[in-house]
């Protein structure tokens, strides 16, 4: 069986989430609104996504959380950590030269 072009495009897509949430959460923020504004910026992802990834990302202790209940509905917010920096840096650096060598494969073709 071949895979769809779609189930290519989640696979790249989904490695590129956990970077963007955690230089998206340098400044704190809750869950829905981080969706929000992920897919604003060209991260589409889904709750069923984002939720258990944020779990995962605070219990590797890439994130830190609290609960605001001051409003109505509480809220858990999430922050980088500094460990969650630190990988975020590196992260980012591997994403740079990945984007270099597939750039210079593009290149090669023309």
């Amino acid at each position: 069986m071949i895979d769809s072009p779609n189930a290519h495009l989640q696979e790249l897509r989904r490695g590129t989430i956990v970077l963007a949430c955690l230089r998206r959460l340098r400044s704190a923020d809750y869950g829905y609104n981080l969706l929000e504004q992920l897919a604003s910026q060209g991260f589409e992802t889904d709750a069923n996504t984002l939720y258990p990834l944020l779990r995962r990302l605070e219990k590797q202790g890439y994130l830190e959380s609290e609960w605001n209940t001051d409003q109505s509905r509480p809220r858990k917010f999430y922050l980088t950590s500094d460990e969650g920096e630190r990988l975020a840096e590196m992260l980012t650096s591997e994403w740079q030269l990945l984007t270099r060598a597939i750039a210079s494969l593009t290149d090669e073709e023309k």
